[in-house]
């Protein structure tokens, strides 16, 4: 098994974890956070690598055009796709929003893999997953919503 299916199995149990879903969700759509960037952190805490503050800013970057160009997009089209139809979803509209989550799901794989490839082994000493995911937050947005983290960390641990 290669790194980044490794991460990929990590992010998609991460996400799967009993409870972490609608916290995820809730961190992304109430508090602007990015689900895949929170997961990442959780990666660096288990595989033992602390990056800088400067380290975390640059992924953060990295995170914010991807998710701008690619991920925010495709949600946004499946969202409005599962949401538009005034029945279930059948036929050729249900295909799309499949092919559409399918398209979003590779592009936060790829973002996993790009965020891992752009951050050094290590830089500092281990951290806690609580503790990494609030750097991360913090990189990502300047008001994080400190008792849902660790929430979030309690229910992964």
């Amino acid at each position: 098994m290669t790194a980044g299916d490794r991460l990929w199995a990590f992010a998609t149990a991460a996400y799967d974890r009993a409870g972490a879903r609608a916290i995820f969700l809730e961190l992304q759509d109430l508090h602007g956070q990015c689900v895949v960037f929170l997961i990442w952190s959780l990666w660096l805490a288990a595989e033992s690598r602390a990056p800088s503050d400067a380290a975390l800013a640059a992924a953060a970057d990295i995170a914010r055009t991807w998710e701008a160009a690619a991920t925010a997009p495709l949600r946004a089209l499946r969202r409005g796709l599962e949401g538009a139809a005034p029945a279930p979803l059948c036929g050729p509209s249900e295909r799309l929003r499949v092919e559409v989550k399918a398209l979003e799901l590779e592009a936060e794989r790829m973002l996993l893999q790009t965020l891992d490839c752009a951050t050094a082994a290590a830089a500092g000493p281990p951290l806690a997953a609580a503790a990494m995911l609030a750097r991360a937050a913090r990189a990502w947005s300047a008001a994080p919503p400190q008792a849902l983290l660790e929430r979030l960390a309690e229910v992964l641990a």
